[in-house]
């Protein structure tokens, strides 16, 4: 009994110092629990504000853990916080006793009139324990706007709903719009009015979505144009072109309008797509500037656009990529010089078919383009790119009249055109695509196109030029 006894107590001894590293090791990687991975100040500030909001922070297991605590902006943050009834920016070894938890308040002081700060303002809480780091982000907004967030979804479509059914929603120009976490959504049936002048922010994976039967209708002017654009201010982003998502319009009985809008610094420019049926409303684009996209600029399946006096410029992708559907593009400038990252599109790409990624489709495409210029830097050199699936049931009806075009070889469909001549732009790397002096584009359209006036509202004389701007002495 004796050697028993000693024979256990020996065992014991040696496994003293084994579970010992093991819970070590346990505590070294244990993971916090929060009530909250975000706390939004979704208060739209109209003078200075002071608002404070609170989360707890869990610890899970059987035994007490200490955990260092440090607001990333440190004393030079907007944001100040308080750990369980003590203030400060940094705190260690806090103790959260074991299936226990500690509450962190946080405050932000934000003046919204102060237009030199952001329209979100942002930071951290950062936690420390062993091996691990976790965060809490703070997200609270600046500058005085109409904030748009998020409330309704999962994953990668989240949305608020801003026009409802039936519902006709008018964004002014009063204030500027900021879209955050998700989709600003028109439901079916809903209408979306954007006044003139009206800016349009989006910040990271953020767009427009008009659902199915939706409807919008941009329409600025040339002085006050309606700008869609990614919501970081600073310069130094301007060559980050993936600020925000896209514009995403489904199918519906009614055209939609863009007309003098500018589109930047987006994943996509304007994705137009039916998700279920084929309907007859048209996307309308008059006096548009899509560029600076991390991919293309258009990307249409199975829909009808018209475009005039549009520059479609600098895309990732294919500036413009149709796939099934109907397009009409007159006096349209084309000009790809993407040099970001090494570009595996054409400047046009048209198909009769396409991929969801889940089922494809097959169906007739008609394609007309007049008086424009397609031209880039694309490695292959042909900047149109028409490809048919090759079935007898469907095909590619591509025609191109007095169009300026980077191509190596002259296709059938190609009337009156020119090929593979400079269009003497005025400076491609400023994203200046009117024409110098000498440009084969100047006179070469054709006449009774129905486009009066070019990008700029200037009178086209009796022999248009190609492109969305009219030449003139400088």
């Amino acid at each position: 009994m004796k050697k028993r006894l000693l024979f256990l107590v020996y065992i014991g001894i040696l496994l003293i110092p084994f579970t010992g590293c093991q819970k070590d090791h346990l505590d070294d990687n244990a993971k916090l629990e929060f009530s909250s991975t975000e706390v939004t100040f979704d208060t739209v500030f109209t003078s200075i504000g002071s608002v404070t909001k609170n989360f707890r922070v869990y610890n899970p297991y059987g035994f007490d853990l200490k955990v260092d605590i440090d607001l990333a902006g440190g004393k030079f943050s907007p944001y100040s916080i308080n750990v369980d009834g003590v203030a400060g920016t940094s705190f260690h070894d806090v103790e959260i006793p074991a299936h226990d938890s500690i509450f962190v308040h946080v405050k932000v002081n934000i003046d919204p009139t102060d237009q030199n700060s952001p329209f979100l303002v942002t930071d951290s809480v950062i936690f420390r324990h062993g091996n691990v780091i976790q965060d809490v982000d703070l997200v609270a907004f600046g500058q005085d706007a109409n904030f748009i967030v998020a409330d309704a979804g999962s994953g990668s479509l989240r949305y608020k709903i801003v026009a409802h059914e039936h519902e006709v929603v008018h964004w002014t120009n009063e204030k500027p719009y900021v879209i955050y976490g998700g989709y600003a959504a028109v439901d079916s049936l809903g209408t979306l009015i954007i006044d003139p002048g009206t800016t349009i922010y989006f910040h990271s994976n953020a767009g427009l979505w008009i659902y199915r039967y939706g409807n919008i209708q941009a329409v600025g002017t040339q002085d006050e144009p309606i700008v869609f654009r990614g919501d970081k201010l600073s310069s130094w982003f301007a060559t980050d072109y993936a600020q925000w998502d896209r514009i995403w319009i489904n199918e519906s009985n009614i055209d939609n309008h863009f007309e003098n809008v500018e589109i930047t610094n987006s994943f996509i420019g304007l994705q137009v797509e039916s998700l279920s049926e084929v309907l007859n409303g048209r996307t309308i684009l008059r006096n548009c500037h899509i560029h600076n996209t991390y991919n293309s600029g258009v990307l249409a399946r199975a829909s009808q656009i018209d475009a005039e006096n549009c520059i479609f410029s600098n895309n990732g992708g294919a500036s413009l990529e149709l796939h099934i559907g109907q397009y009409d593009f007159r006096h349209v400038t084309v000009a790809n010089y993407f040099s970001q990252s090494t570009r595996k599109q054409s400047a046009l790409e048209l198909t009769d078919y396409y991929s969801d990624g889940y089922t494809s489709f097959i169906g007739n495409t008609v394609a007309a383009f007049s008086n424009s210029i397609i031209y880039g830097s694309y490695a292959f050199e042909d900047e149109v790119n028409i490809d048919s699936y090759g079935s007898s049931d469907v095909s590619v009806a591509a025609s191109f009249r007095n169009c300026l075009i980077r191509h190596t070889q002259s296709l059938s469909c190609f009337e009156n055109c020119i090929r593979n001549q400079d269009p003497m732009f005025v400076a491609k790397s400023g994203q200046d695509y009117h024409v110098k002096e000498g440009s084969p584009a100047i006179d070469a359209g054709l006449q009774s196109l129905g486009v009066q006036y070019d990008y700029e509202g200037t009178l086209r004389d009796n022999h248009p030029d190609i492109g969305a701007f009219e030449w003139a002495p400088r």
